[in-house]
């Protein structure tokens, strides 16, 4: 005979991903605020831009070095425009809230930070003449895509999907969404900074993650 026994223990919630969801929504908004004609200005304000960020890296400067390890970070909350940000807030909610409960809300905020920050500094790598902003979350997400694929191997979502005037509702294998975003930030990656703000690659931190968790 089986005695179910109330426990006082709480299940986790996912507290950060919804901060970091509030926090680009944010950014956003506020770069909206911002004159056309200055957002520009606005983004490479807050974005990794890859000659720049090398030439300071050179001049070993500590100040100035401070500034651009500081815009590793604040360019993963900055996006171009709403479908940018839009595409990758879906893909964090998605993901993010499952992954924070089962990983914990400081490993997962390191997860999210170092891994965008880290995708940004690729981007420095690879484009190292480049004279366009990096910016975005793409590089976070494509972390938590790979811990979440990691934890959750044989996962299916629902996804509500509208088909004309009705709305359906279909379960499928999480890999499959996963492939689609990874298909994007490969065409991102192929295209390469082709114009002044670029989301720029972001596949390896989700690699990463996949190996390190295994």
């Amino acid at each position: 005979m089986f005695v179910h026994v109330p426990s006082r223990r709480r299940e986790k919630r996912a507290w950060w991903t919804a901060v970091l969801v509030l926090a680009c929504v944010v950014m956003f908004f506020w770069e909206m605020s911002v004159p056309e004609a200055a957002r520009t200005a606005w983004l490479y304000q807050f974005g990794t831009v890859p000659s720049r960020l090398l030439q300071t890296l050179a001049s070993a400067s500590p100040g100035a070095i401070g500034v651009e390890l500081a815009r590793l970070l604040s360019g993963i909350f900055v996006h171009v425009d709403f479908p940018h940000l839009l595409g990758n807030m879906v893909f964090v909610l998605i993901f993010g809230l499952s992954a924070e409960r089962l990983m914990g809300a400081r490993r997962f905020l390191a997860l999210y930070l170092l891994c965008g920050a880290m995708a940004n500094i690729c981007g420095a790598l690879v484009y190292q003449a480049s004279g366009a902003v990096i910016v975005g979350s793409s590089g976070a997400v494509s972390a938590i895509v790979g811990a979440y694929i990691t934890l959750f191997p044989n996962a299916r979502l629902g996804l509500v999907i509208p088909l004309g005037l009705f709305m359906e509702w279909v379960r499928m294998p999480a890999s499959v969404l996963i492939g689609i975003w990874v298909l994007i930030q490969v065409l991102f990656a192929l295209a390469g900074p082709a114009s002044a703000v670029w989301p720029g690659p972001s596949i390896w931190p989700a690699l990463s993650v996949v190996c390190c968790l295994r």
